[in-house]
């Protein structure tokens, strides 16, 4: 049986059926001609989502991206060094003595999952380091994700590589040139090495990467190109946090800051998200609110589906790629 025949026979109610429909709202977005931009959250890279996501892009079932500076990097960490990472299935039951042992052997935990420093982080930072002194020397300026699609397509990592490249979405990414806004790049690991090298003065300009002002900047160039009332854009959130607060923001900017008519509002939304509804939460807020801030319309098809997206997201995209 296909995934898809599964789940629709299986998913008929409560958040399974919301699932269903929020992936086959994301289906006739795009057979109507639409454009979707996905967000992702916390460590999505870390939790293997380009297994999916990388055939999503492949099959140009995904425009544009918004992601944080960790699922930037950690696609990259995992593409070159999965076979020193380590599982951790009790990690709600480590003591802090155990912690401080991972600690000392410098594997870095997320959740269940270590990340280990000297093979995945310091062995990118190496090859990094010469891209962003060759621009800065060059006084040549580019964003967080333009250097990594320069040491991806430069073949300088293939060597390396210990999974199957088609499992990486940032490679695939990078080959489509894909556009991606990474706000708040400079809370990452690479960021962090950045500020260091640039304190130390091997990157002597610090703008040599450029800012996430200069991404909303970009994204709004895009989307003023990108979104009509014939192409509208849509929004797939996955998880909440900046990686979905900072580009929905780009169509009330238009509008209100730039005083620009006939922008279209974003034209399909859903949010994965386990975060609650409460007072102030941004995350937990039903779509409906975003009518308020001038984001959705009252038409615009919305979802959310209050589940774990690392359960959920590869299955809305097994039925948006007809699996």
């Amino acid at each position: 049986m296909k995934i898809t025949e599964f789940l629709k026979h299986n998913y008929r109610h409560f958040n399974a059926a919301a699932l269903i429909d929020a992936a086959e709202g994301y289906k006739t977005h795009l057979n109507e001609g639409g454009k979707m931009m996905v967000t992702l959250a916390g460590a999505m890279s870390t939790a293997e989502l380009g297994i999916s996501l990388a055939e999503m892009i492949r099959q140009d079932k995904v425009q544009i991206i918004s992601c944080t500076g960790a699922n930037l990097e950690e696609d990259v960490f995992n593409l070159v060094a999965h076979d020193y990472y380590e599982r951790v299935p009790n990690y709600r039951e480590l003591s802090p003595e155990q912690e401080q042992e991972l600690l000392e052997r410098h594997m870095n935990r997320v959740t269940d999952t270590c990340i280990p420093e000297m093979e995945a982080m310091r062995r990118i930072e190496n090859v990094i380091l010469e891209e962003w002194m060759k621009a800065d020397q060059a006084g040549e300026r580019f964003f967080p994700h333009e250097f990594f699609y320069k040491i991806l397509l430069s073949g300088k990592l293939d060597a390396s590589f210990q999974i199957d490249p088609k499992n990486s979405w940032l490679l695939e990414a990078a080959k489509k040139n894909l556009p991606i806004i990474v706000p708040g790049w400079e809370d990452s690991t690479l960021g962090n090495m950045y500020a260091g090298h640039v304190i130390s003065g091997d990157v002597k300009n610090v703008h040599t990467v450029r800012s996430g002002i200069e991404y909303m900047m970009f994204l709004a160039e895009w989307y003023t190109v990108n979104a009509t009332e014939e192409s509208k854009v849509g929004f797939f959130q996955i998880g909440g946090g900046i990686a979905g607060d900072f580009p929905i923001c780009v169509v009330p900017m238009l509008h209100q800051d730039l005083q620009r008519d006939n922008v279209p509002l974003w034209g399909y939304f859903c949010q994965i998200s386990d975060s609650t509804t409460s007072y102030g939460s941004y995350s937990g807020a039903v779509p409906n609110e975003k009518i308020t801030w001038g984001k959705l319309g009252k038409e615009t098809p919305k979802y959310i589906i209050e589940s774990d997206a690392t359960i959920v997201a590869p299955l809305v995209f097994a039925i948006v790629l007809d699996q």
